[in-house]
C-alpha cells in the first residue's frame, strides 16, 4: 500500500513538473513580440522549420550581441542576398538551436547502438560528453558552411552573368536610353540570377526616392566585388562630369569581359596541378598494381 501512494505521489511530481515546464516555456513564448515581415522575403526552408523556435531564441539573443558580431554577421548576409531575410540575430540563433539539436542527435545515435546488457562495459560518460561536444561543434558550423557556399555560389554567378547585363545596359544607353532605363531593360530581358534580383533592387530605391549614385554605391557595398565597385564608380564619375556614357560602359563590359576569360583560363591552368594528388595517390596504384601483379606472379611462379 505504501509503495502505490508513494509510485502515485511520484508520478503526480512528475507530471507537476512537466505541466510547469511547459507553462514556462508557453509564457516565454508568448512574450515575443510579433515580427512585422510584410517588406522580408520568406525565410530559407531550413530556417521555416523551426522558425518559432529560431524566434524565441532571438528575443533573448539579440540584446546580447556585441555591435562588432553584428555588422560583421549583417555583411556576410547582405553580400549573400539575406538582409531583407532574416536577421543577424536570427542567423545566430540558428546556429545555436543547429549546434543543440546535432548535440542531441549524436547522443540518440550513441544511447541506440549501446546495449549495456550486451557489453558489460557500456558506453562511459565522458564518451557521451565527447561526442555530444563533437555534434555541437558540427551543428555549430553547418551554417556557416552553408553560408559560405551560398556566397561561393553567387560570386560565381555574378561574374559570369555580369560582363551580359553590361552588354545589354551598354546597347540601350547608346540607342539613347538613359541609365535608368537601360537598367529595367536588362532586367527586364537578362536572365534570372544575382545580378538581375541587385539591379532591381537599385531600381526599387530609385522609384523610393533615393538617388541614383547612392543606390548604385549601396549595390557596390552590398555585393563587395571589384568588378561592380569599378563599374559603379565610373558610372557615377561620368555622370559627375557630363561625360557621354555609351563610352564608358563599352568600355567596362570589354574589361569585364577580358577578365572572365582571363579567370577560365587560370582555372584551365590550375587544373592539371589540382589533378596530381587524386593521379598520385588513387590512379598510379592502381595501374602498378594492374601491371605489375602478373610479372610478379609470373616470377613467383618461375621460383625467383
Amino acid at each position: 500500500m505504501n509503495n502505490q501512494i508513494f509510485i502515485i505521489l511520484f508520478a503526480t511530481a512528475i507530471g507537476l513538473s512537466c505541466a510547469l515546464i511547459a507553462w514556462l516555456f508557453s509564457h516565454s513564448v508568448s512574450k515575443v513580440p510579433e515580427e512585422d515581415r510584410f517588406y522580408k522575403d520568406p525565410p530559407p526552408l531550413g530556417f521555416r522549420l523551426v522558425w518559432p523556435l529560431i524566434r524565441w531564441v532571438t528575443h533573448f539573443l539579440e540584446p546580447l550581441l556585441s555591435y562588432k558580431i553584428y555588422q560583421t554577421v549583417l555583411a556576410k548576409l547582405r553580400k549573400a542576398g539575406l538582409d531583407y531575410t532574416i536577421s543577424p540575430a536570427q542567423y545566430m540563433s540558428a546556429r545555436i538551436l543547429s549546434a543543440i539539436f546535432t548535440a542531441l542527435l549524436f547522443l540518440w545515435g550513441v544511447s541506440s547502438f549501446d546495449h549495456p546488457g550486451r557489453n558489460s562495459n557500456g558506453t562511459s560518460l565522458s564518451t557521451y560528453l565527447q561526442l555530444m561536444t563533437m555534434g555541437a561543434l558540427l551543428g555549430w558550423a553547418y551554417p556557416a558552411i552553408w553560408l559560405n557556399d551560398l556566397l561561393k555560389k553567387r560570386r560565381s554567378e555574378l561574374l559570369k552573368t555580369f560582363p551580359f547585363y553590361l552588354d545589354i545596359i551598354t546597347l540601350c544607353v547608346e540607342a539613347g536610353l538613359n541609365m535608368q532605363g537601360a537598367m529595367t531593360q536588362a532586367v527586364a530581358k537578362g536572365p534570372k540570377g544575382v545580378i538581375r534580383l541587385e539591379f532591381q533592387r537599385v531600381l526599387r530605391d530609385i522609384r523610393a526616392g533615393k538617388g541614383r549614385s547612392e543606390s548604385l554605391r549601396a549595390l557596390a557595398e552590398r555585393l563587395g566585388e571589384p568588378a561592380v565597385t569599378n563599374f559603379t564608380i565610373a558610372v557615377i564619375q561620368a555622370e559627375s562630369m557630363g561625360m557621354n556614357l555609351g563610352p564608358v560602359l563599352r568600355a567596362q563590359a570589354d574589361q569585364r569581359r577580358s577578365e572572365r576569360f582571363l579567370r577560365a583560363e587560370k582555372l584551365a591552368m590550375e587544373a592539371p596541378v589540382k589533378m596530381l594528388f587524386p593521379l598520385i595517390a588513387f590512379i598510379f596504384p592502381c595501374t602498378f598494381v594492374v601491371i605489375f601483379f602478373p610479372i610478379a606472379m609470373k616470377f613467383m611462379h618461375s621460383g625467383f
